[in-house]
């Protein structure tokens, strides 16, 4: 099973589910760091260029990653533009992945009315610690009922982040990975089935955007509790563990 992570963040953020044995016993997980992310280091000449992640970008690092060690039939999961990457990952690849599971998956990004989510120009300012900003900003997508350490590691990560890498993401996140063009309906669920998890206060990618993206495709939906927000697999493991090993049982099964 091959984990995603999320915008501006890395592959800690499935530490908890890497040292959970019931689901180790059945799956090797494998977690890596998107190039620029966490022990990844960014390409020669990354001083020279502005970072930005396209929807082509994205899915061919997963598939040369899955590819170079040579992984058969894969599951692929992914939370925020993770989420939405399994999504093409699942329409361009369908017929390599055993299944895809997408938490906060959504066909696009809903900003709302919370103007961190809108006035993204801070991050990347000389007067301003921009990782700092990107934790300030995702802070709001955490649940006010997630445990206090895991909320706060997961908020780290991203204050760990290199300089426009957070901003980078994003523009797959709100622009090139929107996919509200027609393209959804041609995912094939048969070739690749898709099991959906959103927690129900997540203000960027909500249970309705979700609901929508399953109207794509026959597809497992599994509402959150209202506990977990954005990061499920960080801020609140031992929740969201509850509602992946059914789905886990299922891709196996399957």
């Amino acid at each position: 099973m091959v984990c995603l992570h999320t915008a501006g963040s890395d592959g800690r953020q499935y530490r908890a589910l890497l040292n959970d044995a019931e689901i180790t016993r059945r799956f090797r997980v494998l977690v890596f760091d998107l190039p620029w992310h966490g022990k990844s280091s960014p390409p020669p000449g990354f001083e020279r260029e502005h970072y930005k992640l396209t929807t082509d970008l994205y899915v061919e690092t997963v598939m040369t990653f899955c590819r170079a060690i040579e992984l058969e039939k894969p599951v692929v999961m992914g939370c925020s533009i993770g989420g939405r990457a399994v999504l093409h990952l699942a329409l361009r690849h369908g017929d390599y992945f055993r299944a895809a599971i997408g938490l906060q998956s959504a066909t696009h990004a809903d900003p709302g009315a919370d103007t961190r989510l809108r006035d993204m120009g801070l991050l990347h300012r000389p007067d301003v610690h921009g990782q700092e900003a990107a934790a300030g900003t995702v802070a709001c997508l955490i649940s006010p009922t997630s445990p206090s350490n895991d909320a706060w590691e997961t908020l780290w990560h991203y204050m760990q982040g290199g300089p426009g890498v957070f901003l980078g993401d994003l523009h797959y996140y709100f622009t090139d990975g929107d996919l509200r063009n027609g393209l959804l309906d041609g995912l094939d669920t048969g070739k690749c089935p898709l099991h959906l998890l959103t927690g129900e206060y997540d203000l960027s990618a909500t249970p309705e955007l979700t609901a929508e993206t399953r109207q794509g495709g026959e597809c497992d939906l599994v509402p959150g509790d209202g506990r977990t927000r954005h990061f499920p697999m960080s801020e609140n493991p031992a929740q969201f563990r509850k509602y992946l090993l059914p789905i886990l049982e299922k891709v196996a099964a399957g």
